[in-house]
């Protein structure tokens, strides 16, 4: 699902060693299918040329205040205009200052106060000058008037120094770019995401577990973020980098995710369940581990913690969605599940076909609701399938 498709960005360019970074978040802004527009100051063009920046992306670069687009328009008020978005990559102290004093001496601070689209920067600045009040209080200042930020990370700085002023992750500036031009269909909600399996150990060094990747939950989570939810993630073991803007807890075991899940369900607003939890662990497990010439052949079992159920007097006004990864009898046996566990809705799907579910990046299904009501999902990308389904639910809260 491309987020960006269509989106007229602005890119701003300032005078900062990280200016070479803003040809990966060109690319990265093109791929998505956004229309992406450059602005360089004249610092700018002592680290990066106009030339590397206008072949990425596919637009002349926009370097002086006086530039006609067209013969009768002017060039900031026209670009103003038609804006979706201004971001500003890196951003230095100095255009910090300007944009927070209302200085228009140039052509990126002249389009700042012209366009009336929302803005994002990103910072990038030695640690002492990130972090001197002047700086901290503009950046404030700019806050308080809408103005968003993608924080610098800390690391190894240009000067050799270590310590915060990074331009950060362009993945991360992509991301909240996202975040500003989604719809904002969860803005103001609280939303719990489950994802992954669950691990039971068997001894130090086994476990029972599923194949669940995470996929599916991940993007939820993320999906939920870019939507305007305050999002918490609880995840079990998985391969998957920390989705970026959204609290993640790490757990292992059922009853971890169950204790970790009765800190942050109450008082939310909607609890996505799309872990793979264990149904039964080792009913003993051993503190050594078990040697095979001593195995007796034979692993007892037992149930483990039903975790929706354990929810469900502190669901409170929460709307709960579970998952039935079902193999067989998908419908039915999701329809019964939903029943027995007391949920809002329940999304069914069959985990047995290789080309959706488990490790897979697409997933179909049907979402059932309590009511009765059903919606089909043809198969999708799992991001474009949370978008739809939360689309739905939004609805009903």
């Amino acid at each position: 699902m491309r987020w960006l498709e269509g989106k007229k960005i602005v890119l701003g360019v300032t005078g900062g060693i990280a200016a070479y970074r803003a040809c990966d978040l060109v690319r990265e802004l093109t791929k998505e299918g956004a229309v992406v527009n450059v602005v360089m100051t004249k610092a700018a063009q002592e680290f990066i040329t106009p030339l590397t920046l206008q072949t990425l992306s596919q637009n002349p670069v926009i370097t002086e205040l006086f530039n006609l687009i067209s013969e009768s328009r002017i060039g900031h008020i026209s670009l103003a205009q038609s804006a979706d978005l201004l971001i500003v990559a890196p951003a230095t102290a100095n255009i910090i200052g300007k944009f927070a004093s209302g200085i228009a001496d140039d052509m990126l601070s002249t389009l700042y106060l012209a366009t009336r689209a929302p803005v994002l920067i990103a910072p990038a600045m030695n640690e002492k000058m990130y972090l001197h009040p002047a700086v901290q209080e503009n950046m404030e200042r700019l806050r308080s008037r809408g103005v968003c930020f993608v924080d610098p990370e800390a690391g190894e700085l240009a000067c050799g120094d270590v310590g915060i002023g990074r331009l950060a992750e362009v993945s991360k500036i992509v991301e909240m770019a996202r975040m500003i031009l989604a719809p904002d269909y969860l803005k103001g909600k609280r939303v719990v995401v489950t994802a992954g399996p669950t691990s039971e150990p068997l001894d130090p060094v086994r476990e029972v577990t599923n194949r669940s990747s995470g996929k599916m939950g991940f993007a939820f989570a993320r999906v939920a973020a870019r939507l305007g939810a305050e999002v918490t993630l609880v995840s079990g073991p998985t391969a998957l980098p920390d989705p970026p803007f959204v609290g993640i807890r790490r757990v292992r075991r059922a009853e971890e995710m169950l204790q970790a899940l009765e800190e942050v369900v109450p008082g939310s607003d909607l609890l996505v369940m799309a872990a793979a939890v264990a149904d039964f662990r080792p009913k003993e497990v051993s503190r050594e581990k078990i040697k095979k010439e001593g195995f007796s052949g034979v692993v007892e079992l037992e149930r483990n913690v039903d975790i929706l159920r354990s929810l469900s007097s502190k669901k409170g006004k929460a709307f709960f969605l579970g998952f039935a990864a079902e193999t067989e009898k998908v419908r039915e046996n999701a329809a019964k599940k939903m029943r027995e566990k007391g949920l809002d809705a329940i999304f069914a799907n069959d985990v047995s076909r290789d080309d959706i579910g488990f490790s897979s990046d697409h997933n179909q299904g049907t979402l059932i609701f309590s009511t009765g009501e059903e919606k089909e999902f043809p198969r999708l990308e799992k991001e474009e399938l949370a978008f739809r389904v939360l689309e739905e639910i939004s609805g009903k809260m």
